[in-house]
């Protein structure tokens, strides 16, 4: 299981190299992408093309190589293997077959924005995809409003539209959402706003729709916190004090978020 860099070719790592310059084989999701990320590294492996589209028919590829004493290496298009990405039932069945799966460490693109995100949860919930019907996407999301934790989702550029408009509405406009596109490439960016200003923001450049996306939401706030925040927040605008007063204050009072009762205040208002 060799991780490929997600876009610097800086970030492979020397095992992951090494490994793929002594393998016989390296099953790749698409061999038209592998092939000039291998000659770059002097890999000189044959190639067979394992995807989602044929994932079991290639294990049993992999396997016959196995079984005749040859070494596979597992690669993506970029990142790690299994990790939204094809992999995971190839290893299960090599795994079943009695050969023994080894992972590398490597590029990981959840993990990277992450690291970047300054998201203050201890902890994180890793979706991947979301559906691409709009049914679906909702329901889904529904189910994760309520959790505290940290929300790292994908996307892709054609989607990101639609996918940040329904994050927003199933979990309110006031939580942090870190937009991380094109990381460690060229045009890399990450912006962090609130869910309700995010589709306003891609809509203001069309550049900042394209590339590959990893979004982060913060976790829901305690029920009653938030409940006291808004509670506290009404009351303020009631008597006539602006938005970003009122915000202030409750902040002061209630301890929740300035950013989130600031962004509740203005839903309010609207």
């Amino acid at each position: 299981m060799v991780p490929t860099p997600l876009g610097h070719l800086g970030d492979m790592t020397s095992r992951s190299i090494e490994v793929l310059r002594q393998v016989a084989w390296v099953a790749a999701e698409d061999t038209r992408h592998s092939a000039p990320l291998l000659r770059h590294y002097g890999c000189n492996a044959r190639l067979l093309a394992a995807h989602q589209h044929n994932e079991e028919e290639a294990a049993q590829q992999v396997i016959a190589r196995l079984a005749a004493g040859e070494s596979v290496a597992l690669v993506v298009d970029a990142g790690t293997p299994a990790v939204s990405d094809p992999g995971a039932r190839l290893v299960a069945r090599v795994r079943a077959a009695g050969f023994r799966i080894v992972p590398l460490p490597g590029a990981c693109a959840a993990v990277v924005a992450l690291s970047a995100a300054g998201l203050n949860e201890a902890r994180f919930l890793f979706y991947g995809f979301l559906a691409a019907k709009a049914g679906q996407r909702g329901e889904a999301l529904r189910g994760l409003a309520h959790l505290p934790y940290a929300l790292v989702f994908y996307e892709a550029p054609h989607r990101i539209l639609e996918t940040v408009v329904a994050l927003a509405t199933a979990f309110g406009p006031q939580r942090t959402l870190v937009l991380a596109r094109e990381l460690t490439k060229v045009f890399e960016s990450i912006h962090v706003c609130a869910l309700g200003d995010a589709h306003d923001w891609l809509l203001a450049d069309s550049n900042r729709q394209r590339g590959e996306f990893v979004l982060l939401v913060s976790g829901a706030p305690p029920v009653e916190e938030t409940v006291e925040g808004e509670r506290v927040l009404k009351l303020l605008l009631e008597e006539g004090l602006p938005v970003s007063q009122a915000s202030k204050l409750a902040h002061a009072i209630t301890g929740v978020g300035k950013k989130a009762l600031y962004q509740l205040a203005l839903h309010l208002r609207a």
